[in-house]
């Protein structure tokens, strides 16, 4: 079987590649597809995955309208020399678009409901995988509900264990408290109205946590000259084994915020329309905490965050160790999950949706 799977964001590339390697290893071939964008491409190489970079994007209005008919030709080219039995990915209007056209299943992850996006990826688009928690297309006839996040995909225990030689990478001990502030660009399309943190609060939120941690900032844009100090300084590949440590993940970033919560790492997450899923993850594990941009949630967020990071610090492993053990024992390999659906469409399919129970075999 041929597989090719389209990547829009560094997350993807996580999310697929356990997937991706066990797939190669049952003797199918897998190729993906990238925007030279952030760091997709190195993160493809650190995994050693065969992948075609489909060049820059651009960010106009102008520049985006190019790129929706560029990209669909580029990967409409490369699927031709590739004839790919199924195409993958999370989302991608592209990968939708050049399955149709080539009478081929689009299998689409969605966690985001941007409707902007799925509008233009439905319609050409064979299933949709959801997790189980009350959504937008949970009713959609093309929904398959899987009992999971895409994060696990990549952070499930049985595919990642983090490694503690990152300390040394970023000066600290196994005893000291950090705090990882992670600041979006606010560029993507569904970002539009939204402004973040003040920069006054990012300046309010960092002097708070120093008397109880070391900062480390991650951020897409460039940050201030007086904030520079604070960046954080790993290779890309190595933020989750950063993050796994950490007493602590603040900041803009639903997908950080999720994955803090796959490793048991307490996360405060701002944003005026918080997620689905950062909110489930509140309400059902008490995992991550959300705030709106306001400036008086901004104030909250960071008082919350000086209360966690102010508590004994065994004290709160221990106590989110446990609240991650519930969320566990309640989910899936989502990976196991997905390399066996992918191999058994369209059957698993029809499979999962006579007995949804079925996925629990994956456990």
């Amino acid at each position: 079987m041929n597989i090719l799977i389209d990547i829009g964001h560094p997350a993807h590339v996580h999310m697929f590649k356990h997937a991706a390697h066990e797939l190669m290893q049952h003797g199918h071939k897998v190729l993906f597809t990238t925007r030279d964008k952030e760091f997709e491409i190195r993160l493809l190489k650190e995994d050693g995955l065969s992948y075609v970079s489909l060049g820059k994007k651009r960010k106009s209005l102008s520049g985006k309208i190019h790129n929706l008919i560029g990209f669909d030709y580029k990967v409409w080219k490369i699927a031709g020399r590739c004839k790919p039995d199924v195409f993958l990915s999370h989302g991608s209007i592209t990968a939708s678009h050049v399955a149709f056209v080539m009478g081929k299943p689009h299998i689409a992850f969605e966690d985001t409901f941007n409707f902007e996006q799925v509008r233009l990826y439905k319609p050409f688009t064979k299933v949709i995988l959801t997790s189980d928690y009350q959504n937008p297309l949970s009713q959609d006839r093309k929904n398959i509900s899987y009992a999971g996040y895409n994060e696990l995909l990549y952070l499930h225990p049985k595919r990642f264990t983090p490694d503690k030689t990152v300390l040394q990478e970023l000066g600290v001990s196994e005893d000291d408290k950090y705090v990882i502030i992670r600041f979006v660009a606010w560029n993507a399309s569904h970002d539009v109205g939204h402004k973040g943190m003040t920069y006054e609060n990012k300046i309010k939120a960092i002097q708070s946590f120093l008397p109880y941690a070391k900062v480390f900032i991650s951020s897409e844009k460039e940050l201030p000259q007086e904030l520079e100090q604070y960046r954080i300084r790993i290779a890309p590949e190595r933020m989750h084994d950063a993050m796994a440590f950490a007493s602590l993940i603040f900041g803009e970033s639903s997908t950080m915020a999720e994955e803090a919560a796959m490793l048991g790492v307490p996360a405060i997450f701002l944003n005026d329309n918080s997620t689905i899923y950062t909110q489930h993850l509140e309400h059902s594990y008490q995992l991550c905490l959300n705030y709106s941009e306001s400036s008086q949630d901004q104030m909250k967020a960071i008082s919350k965050a000086v209360e966690i990071l102010s508590t004994d610090r065994q004290a709160i492993v221990e106590e989110y160790a446990l609240r991650r053990k519930k969320m566990l024992s309640e989910k899936i390999d989502v990976t196991a999950f997905l390399v066996w659906f992918v191999e058994n469409y369209p059957q698993s399919a029809q499979i999962i949706k006579e007995n949804p129970d079925y996925q629990y075999n994956f456990k």
